[in-house]
């Protein structure tokens, strides 16, 4: 058995309840001021005055003295699609010069231009470059990952993709969620015959997908798939066992909140031109708002209105988005910077976004998001003493050590 005693730690976590954290809970954090943290193989025994009661020898305690320095739940990015085989920084400048995200997909770029590079790429090349991509999140804080597929658009190369993300979850030290996305775009084979590629994710590619993904994803977005086709992949995907997100509302209010909260999604993301009425629907079906402030960012966007969401009562959580065209963002303390400084949460409201929301938006609410005995150790050490350092630092990385399981990984 391996037992390690952090002590000296300013301990700053969100707590479980039965629900995601809304309203006035999603800004209350518990805190131990000069506190103290026990693990055991690779769980958390107890924190605070707890932690003495609970070791059995000290000569079988490792000792660590974190000298003041806070700690909080290692992050869970609860939107990524962490998986694929190329940059697209031309695309970049293209909408520096005015060019909007809709539009370069209509060219044939976007999420296009990544289909034909994942397509053409091996296995082991997916694999390889993919892996240095959640290195890249691992060294930000981030301990829990979902990563989806999406850049494949037939059968084939969406298993591939599916197989990949599948070998990062076992040879990465991060936990990993994968989400099937096969509904991300509609693929030039089929331009002329959407109807035929809605065909086919229903009758070959949801059911091929079988267990490889935990969530089904689906881009509900004015030229991407309409409401009545969102709606159609949602209900064929609970059919099959799998949980929904849905990507909604990013540049029109097309209706896709309303559509997840009919659905009662787990989550539904993005959400930058989503109604008033919209939020209502999220609230009503008690769908987590996955939040992904470094894409407004990137785009130039006005960002999610999170206040209006907390105030009417929506669970929200944070993402980075990382992505090949409009978001290549690794850093989850970057995301909770904008969400403090052009948001408008506080910095507690965006811990809770950024760790057990976002568990909840996964989930995988039961194993992290928080600390608390019997979770997965999964904790980082901050370069200040208290979450606030993640708003206050800006431009570097807070983060003096990150924790996976007990065991040091960055």
């Amino acid at each position: 058995m391996t037992t390690k005693l952090f002590r000296h730690a300013h301990i700053y976590t969100p707590k479980m309840g039965r629900t995601p954290a809304a309203g006035t809970e999603q800004g209350r954090i518990h805190q131990w001021p000069d506190g103290a943290l026990l693990v055991k193989d690779g769980r958390i025994a107890a924190l605070g005055d707890d932690v003495e009661k609970n070791i059995e020898s000290r000569r079988e305690v490792k000792e660590y003295d974190l000298e003041g320095a806070a700690v909080v739940p290692g992050f869970v990015d609860p939107h990524t699609h962490a998986c694929f085989a190329a940059k697209r920084e031309t695309e970049f400048s293209m909408r520096l010069a005015g060019k909007s995200y809709l539009d370069i997909l209509k060219g044939g770029g976007g999420i296009l231009s990544s289909v034909r590079d994942v397509r053409a790429a091996s296995e082991e090349d997916l694999f390889r470059f993919s892996r240095r991509l959640l290195q890249g999140t691992l060294h930000y804080g981030t301990t829990t990952i979902e990563v989806k597929s999406g850049y494949g658009l037939d059968t084939e190369t969406e298993l591939k993709m599916l197989r990949v993300i599948a070998r990062l979850g076992r040879e990465t030290p991060q936990s990993v969620v994968p989400t099937f996305m096969g509904a991300h775009a509609v693929p030039e084979e089929y331009r002329t015959d959407p109807d035929g590629y809605l065909a086919l994710l229903l009758n070959e590619m949801l059911p091929a997908v079988g267990g490889l993904a935990s969530f089904c994803d689906v881009f509900c977005e004015e030229g991407v798939f309409s409401v009545p086709q969102s709606r159609a992949v949602l209900q064929k995907a609970r059919e099959l066992g799998m949980r929904l997100k849905i990507h909604a509302d990013e540049v029109h209010d097309l209706g896709g909140a309303a559509l997840a909260g009919e659905m009662r999604a787990t989550s539904a993301e993005h959400l930058l031109a989503a109604s008033d009425q919209g939020i209502d629907a999220l609230a009503l079906g008690g769908v987590v708002a996955v939040l992904l402030p470094a894409t407004a960012y990137s785009l130039k966007k006005p960002f999610a209105r999170a206040r209006a969401m907390i105030e009417k009562g929506v669970p929200v959580a944070l993402a980075t988005d990382l992505n090949p065209g409009s978001c290549f963002c690794e850093s989850m303390p970057f995301v909770v910077s904008l969400a403090v400084m052009g948001m408008n949460l506080t910095p507690q409201e965006a811990l809770t976004g950024a760790t057990l929301n976002a568990a909840w938006a996964v989930g995988m609410e039961k194993e992290t998001g928080s600390l608390e005995p019997g979770k997965l150790a999964d904790f980082i050490v901050l370069d200040g003493e208290s979450p606030a350092t993640l708003a206050y630092i800006s431009g570097s990385r807070p983060i003096r050590s990150v924790w996976k399981a007990g065991e040091r990984v960055a």
